[in-house]
């Protein structure tokens, strides 16, 4: 299969699978309806089945595509640990204040998603990649796009809208974005319209899927710039996070 019907494949099994997984978590959502319902940015309740959802059809739609095993090692794992977070969560944020807390013998939901998803992006960088510093570049450019999707997850259609911006051009090198982009669009318009939010799990998975893409698709000097811009991005995250608050 070449590159544009791997691509369109990708898609639409990561479209299809998101609905339908979404769909069926509402239907029967898991531990009860209340469960599944947050307060978003307004006070508007919003429900939380696009995130799992979200993160099956990326996962899924990644099957089709060259590179399949990374993108879901890094993109289950990714969405473990977010919902690990979305579950246990607490009210601390950045990755000082959790470094800090484990320093004191604690172990955060936030340690848990830093330490388990760059774990999950190293495992994948090293199925992408053959030489160890690509494998490492590789895991931080995985972990670090989750990190930054999350970051920009703080407003309606954000974190979905970035996905797709994002992994457009990517999709010139490879058809792997092609997976988390139809996941993103399965979600967006629901997202917009404050019906459901991504949560950690969605945001996270979503974005180690598109790094994934990143990734494989990538040389030295590109899994470097990519890694180094992200490294940026996360030592400013608070900014980051504030523009992304800004209107549109």
């Amino acid at each position: 299969m070449n590159n544009g019907r791997s691509a369109i494949a990708g898609f639409l099994s990561a479209v299809g699978t998101t609905r339908a997984v979404h769909g069926l978590l509402r239907r029967h959502p898991p531990g009860g309806a209340p469960r599944w319902e947050r307060a978003n940015h307004a006070g508007r309740t919003v429900h939380l089945q696009a995130g799992p959802a979200a993160a099956a059809g990326a996962a899924l739609g990644a099957v089709a595509c060259e590179g399949r095993g990374a993108a879901v090692v890094a993109t289950v794992a990714a969405a473990v640990c977010g919902a690990y977070d979305d579950v246990r969560g607490d009210h601390r944020r950045g990755f000082r204040a959790h470094l800090g807390a484990l320093r004191d013998g604690e172990v955060t939901s936030g340690a848990v998603k830093l330490f388990g998803i760059g774990a999950a992006g190293l495992v994948a960088g090293a199925l992408l990649k053959e030489r160890p510093l690509d494998r490492a570049l590789a895991g931080v450019v995985i972990a670090g796009t989750a990190h930054l999707v999350n970051l920009v997850d703080v407003r309606p259609g954000r974190a979905a809208l970035a996905v797709l911006a994002l992994g457009a051009p990517g999709l010139s090198r490879g058809a792997l974005a092609a997976a988390p982009m139809g996941a993103a669009a399965a979600v967006v318009a629901d997202d917009l319209g404050e019906r459901v939010m991504l949560g950690d799990a969605g945001a996270h998975a979503l974005g180690a899927a598109l790094g994934t893409a990143v990734a494989a698709g990538s040389g030295r000097l590109g899994l470097a710039c990519h890694a180094a811009g992200l490294i940026v991005a996360a030592g400013f995250g608070d900014r980051v996070s504030r523009l992304a608050r800004s209107p549109v």
